[in-house]
């Protein structure tokens, strides 16, 4: 299962999140968001592949965004269409289309960003996301893509058993942010550590009783 941690900024806190055992560290480079980037940190992380997240900026804006920071993934968050979706990826970099959802129809649009190499479902808002809020996991069922997909929105410590009780064949992956803050772009990095383990070991168990099963 892919671990992103997103919406990270302070140098000091992202070398503490990139002891947590995440896969991705994200930066969000959206100038209207509490957790907006708005230059280089001092620090970057070496460990983890680096992800950004876009909304609505221009292709050069982006890859010039990219390669100045290092990064292995772009997040499309606005109004991005598949087009841009293959011009990115085009520059060899890992492409997420974020995906709003509050209903059955969100999901079922899905299927026009399969050109993405992950989709990201998240809670729709009027703020493109980082409303601190879960959608209903369960409109995921028709979801019947080819695309591998991330949950977010309101991950935080008490999810754990939902995610491990969650199942679909093309789910990868969860991305936390707010439900791990102390302040806007400022991560509990002992309670991510926390959390991530628990996944880690729930996934661990899960996996060791099917293997079981199938003997």
């Amino acid at each position: 299962m892919i671990i992103k941690v997103c919406g990270m900024r302070e140098a000091d806190n992202i070398r503490a999140v990139e002891q947590t055992g995440a896969d991705w560290i994200g930066f969000i480079f959206y100038n209207r968001s509490p957790r907006f980037v708005s230059s280089l940190p001092a620090y970057l992380p070496s460990l983890q592949k680096r992800a950004g997240v876009f909304v609505n900026a221009s292709i050069e804006e982006i890859i010039g965004t990219a390669r100045l920071f290092k990064l292995d993934i772009v997040q499309l968050h606005g109004d991005e269409t598949p087009a841009v979706c293959r011009a990115i990826k085009a520059e060899g970099l890992t492409t997420v289309r974020a995906v709003s959802v509050g209903n059955e129809n969100d999901v079922a649009a899905a299927a026009r960003f399969e050109a993405a190499d992950y989709l990201l479902f998240d809670t729709q808002t009027a703020t493109r996301g980082g409303s601190g809020k879960r959608f209903d996991w369960q409109l995921l069922e028709a979801y019947d893509g080819k695309t591998p997909f991330l949950l977010s929105g309101g991950i935080n410590e008490t999810a754990l058993g939902d995610i491990t009780a969650f199942k679909h064949k093309r789910f990868a992956g969860i991305d936390l942010n707010s439900g791990f803050e102390i302040s806007p772009a400022l991560k509990n990095a002992t309670a991510l550590s926390r959390f991530i383990k628990a996944v880690r070991h729930a996934e661990q168990t899960r996996h060791a009783a099917e293997t079981a099963s199938s003997h």
